[in-house]
């Protein structure tokens, strides 16, 4: 069998499994299937947050003329912008004359009552409420008082340079371990398609048929890329769909990220492979399973195994991320299976290029290697044409005869 005719039936056969499934009504249900928590998790995420926000953030009143109240309110989102966090809540009131009845009625509305009252914040200042005297919000209003005081102060020249210092090290481990978490998630929810499509054709004798018409290597060969075709179609649609929502919604979140040391684009185009690198030797894994299994119950069986297997391979490439060069970070790197992940955590750290180049030559090699396992395992357990073989206490009992 040559390369070509490899090649061509393969396509053959992925384009059949990559047709029946994309062009199938459960596959619609498969893409909006993810949506749907994702959509609704990142609206009622931001509502609460901001719910939350604003009920967290103690409200004083203000009894002062609207000029010295404008005045305060400059101060306050001065001193908000420069702690980049949440501080009191100011409400205008305009005073009338009496003042300690106005001041008792706000302390003690229903709805929203004022967790104090600030008077004459230019004259002589005075704060009432249930709080202490040295407590937080008596020290936020001293220092936003101090602020609109400040009139006269000079402005402060900033000038920014950019480092690369021990906080930037740590959000890119942040960002390293991230990207392998949803490396992982994907790999396994995806992967497993692959089980139930080979049982099923199995269950009708569609692959014995396929087996007589083209080699095992190509059906094997054109499932696996099918399927990482249809999984890449779907994670382009999810990841649009969450992107559009998060712009939409949450508009200034991508600038907050911290930046891998290769940058977004070639961060998101590494993970994009490492995602099909991953995705191929764990399909090419199960698909070794599938050619053993002949019902779903001993597919579970068989798959819980590597299952849990990937789960450590996971633990130990996420402990790799931070010490790339240590002994952890290059058996991750090695091991066929944790590989991708560790590459990903390497492409958020490092912005060197020729390990990612080693590393995708040695993961197809092993891809290569697997695949051709499953379909000898294939032939020999299923289509009987492989060497019949005999266990050892067999092959010892015909000698004795």
């Amino acid at each position: 069998m040559t390369a070509r005719h490899l090649i061509s039936s393969a396509f053959v056969i992925g384009r059949r499994d990559f047709t029946a499934t994309v062009f199938s009504k459960s596959f619609l249900f498969f893409l909006l299937g993810p949506l749907f928590p994702l959509l609704v998790g990142i609206l009622f995420g931001g509502i609460g947050a901001s719910v939350a926000n604003d009920a967290e953030r103690p409200l004083v009143a203000v009894l002062a003329p609207s000029a010295d109240y404008a005045r305060l309110q400059i101060a306050h989102d001065q001193v908000a912008k420069a702690v980049d966090g949440s501080i009191i809540r100011l409400q205008h009131v305009a005073p009338k004359s009496d003042l300690a009845t106005q001041r008792k009625a706000l302390l003690e509305a229903r709805e929203t009552p004022a967790r104090a009252v600030l008077e004459s914040p230019f004259g002589s200042p005075r704060l009432t409420g249930s709080i202490q005297p040295d407590g937080s919000i008596a020290g936020q209003v001293q220092l936003i008082l101090a602020q609109a005081r400040a009139d006269s102060a000079p402005a402060l020249a900033v000038t920014r340079i950019e480092t690369e210092g021990r906080t930037t090290a740590s959000e890119r481990v942040l960002v390293a371990r991230a990207g392998q978490a949803l490396l992982f998630l994907l790999t396994l929810l995806l992967a497993g398609m692959l089980l139930s499509q080979l049982i099923e054709e199995k269950s009708n004798k569609v692959i014995e048929v396929l087996a007589a018409a083209v080699p095992v290597d190509a059906i094997f060969l054109g499932k696996l890329f099918a399927m990482l075709a249809m999984s890449l179609l779907g994670i382009t649609v999810w990841a649009s769909a969450a992107v559009a929502g998060i712009a939409l919604l949450l508009p200034g979140a991508p600038g907050s990220l911290p930046e891998p040391a290769l940058g977004w684009p070639a961060f998101a185009a590494l993970c994009a492979i490492y995602f099909a690198m991953s995705y191929l030797l764990i399909g090419s894994a199960f698909l070794g399973i599938g050619a053993q299994a002949s019902t779903v119950r001993q597919v579970q069986t068989l798959s819980m195994p590597i299952t849990m297997a990937q789960v450590v391979i996971f633990a130990i490439a996420s402990a790799a991320a931070g010490n790339l060069n240590g002994t952890t970070g290059l058996i991750a790197a090695v091991f066929p299976l944790s590989s991708p992940f560790a590459m990903v955590a390497r492409a958020a750290e490092s912005d060197a290029w020729w390990p990612h180049l080693l590393a995708l030559a040695w993961q197809l090699l092993w891809v290569a290697l697997i695949l051709r396992l499953a379909a000898r395992f294939f032939r020999r357990s299923v289509l009987k044409s492989g060497p019949a073989g005999r266990p050892w206490f067999r092959r010892r009992s015909a000698a004795a005869v």
